[in-house]
């Protein structure tokens, strides 16, 4: 019998621990959390909460519970090199080691990595450890820009000339203030042209030299209806019934892929390392062709539960395979999905902490939604907020429109001190995308 450890206690791990959990091989699940998840506890045989970037403590508890396999779902316990000790032990990890996860942890090392191997698709950009030389580039490209700390700012930090950011100027003292402060133990700054068109995300299973897609989903970053507000961590995402969003291409997607695949090479010739794992791919169709505006070194959150929610291959098998180099392809329903996350009132600015919640999971079931719980904590049965985003309604169907009915059907069985956005999925956003990728591609 296999013993497979998660580490990480979001939507996205209880979506993994689910996906495992419908395994046809035989195995036993455990945890290591920050947070009592009540989702993924249920789903195993025994987790222990600490700080999952411990990584000499979730070495010791792997090891205590004799674990084969190892899934991490969050980015920090790569970047701390989780993987790297237990690799130490012999144990299996589906997941990069701290020098693959600068894929994501460092924006500077990837936009270099691209550029010294000819990797299509990067923006104008420029990576920066000087102020004066950031604002000498931003200058010289004459047109607005987008200003990224080059560390991990769990999705928050990023900022635009025209939205965060009012002009030129504002991006330069922005670009100093990173240089100054630090983001994410790191002091650089990258600077890429601001770039207009639709944006997907594009999740792929790694091993090696092989790189698997799964289908396209679109995430919304934005607090509120209409992709008003701040930034968020993701407020939730959709997927269509096959692999290609409404108001994309299949060009889309093999250009996407494509640029992955070149990434993960030239990651194997820069490093001599293989990449094993998740990678996942933040791209933007503009009338120039596709651009890759990021990557993450793991699955997203929440893209993670659109496909893993529709997997028709059997996700332990898919991770034990890219452990030991033998990753062949992945399959999945024809079915479309819809995740509207609940997060707490305020959030991302001033999110109301451990306010309790109640959740009717029988309701939710009934309605034909799952449940993803993610950052909330559990304790004497009951269940709280936590700074973060709550839980994820996922709605699946024939089509986005049914999915997103289901959905938003659920969302009365999670009452608490919560919001939502009402508009994703709905039709009209869709066709706000469709029209204005039409306009991109100079169709009107």
């Amino acid at each position: 019998m296999d013993r497979i450890l998660l580490v990480g206690n979001g939507g996205r791990e209880h979506a993994i621990a689910r996906a495992i959990k419908r395994s046809r091989i035989s195995h036993e699940l455990y945890a290591f959390m920050e947070a009592k998840n009540p989702g993924i506890a249920k789903l195993c045989k025994g987790f222990f909460i600490g700080k999952t970037t411990d990584a000499r403590l979730v070495g010791k508890f792997a090891v205590n519970k004799k674990i084969d396999l190892c899934v991490v779902g969050p980015e920090a316990p790569l970047d701390a090199g989780v993987v790297d000790e237990l690799e130490k032990y012999g144990i299996g990890c589906a997941g990069p080691t701290k020098s693959g996860a600068r894929m994501e942890t460092d924006k500077g090392f990837t936009r270099e990595l691209l550029e010294k191997y000819r990797v299509r698709g990067s923006p104008a950009a420029g990576v920066f450890t000087d102020a004066k030389d950031a604002s000498e580039f931003i200058d010289s490209l004459g047109k607005p820009v987008v200003v990224k700390p080059a560390g991990l700012t769990g999705g928050k930090g990023v900022k635009i000339v025209g939205e965060q950011l009012k002009d030129s100027s504002e991006a330069k003292e922005y670009a100093k203030e990173v240089l100054v402060k630090g983001v994410g133990g790191l002091r650089k700054v990258v600077v890429e042209e601001k770039l207009e068109g639709e944006e997907f995300s594009l999740q792929a299973f790694v091993s090696g030299r092989k790189v698997i897609g799964t289908p396209m989903v679109q995430d919304h970053k934005r607090a509120f209806a209409n992709d008003q507000g701040p930034n968020t961590g993701g407020m939730g995402s959709y997927s269509d019934s096959g692999y290609i969003l409404p108001f994309l291409r299949q060009e889309d997607y093999d250009d996407g892929l494509s640029i992955m695949k070149a990434s993960v090479e030239a990651f194997r010739k820069e490093t001599g390392e293989d990449y094993r794992g998740f990678l996942y791919g933040g791209f933007m169709v503009t009338k120039d062709g596709v651009k890759l505006l990021e990557y993450n070194a793991r699955l997203g959150d929440p893209e993670a539960m659109n496909i893993l929610s529709v997997i028709k291959s059997d996700f332990l098998e898919i991770l034990e395979r890219i452990v030991d180099g033998t990753l062949k392809d992945a399959s999945f329903d024809k079915k479309a999905t819809v995740c509207k996350y609940l997060v707490p009132e305020g959030y991302p600015v001033s999110p109301k902490k451990n306010e309790l919640i109640e959740v009717d999971e029988s309701a939710i079931e009934r309605s034909g939604a799952v449940l993803y719980y993610a950052s909330v904590n559990e304790s004497d049965g009951k269940i709280y907020t936590s700074s973060s985003r709550t839980a994820g309604l996922v709605g699946i169907a024939e089509t986005i429109e049914n999915a997103e009915r289901i959905a938003e059907s659920a969302v009365r069985f999670v009452k608490g001190k919560l919001f939502y956005r009402e508009d994703i999925g709905t039709k009209a956003l869709i066709q706000k995308r469709i029209d204005h990728m039409k306009k991109i591609r100079g169709h009107l």
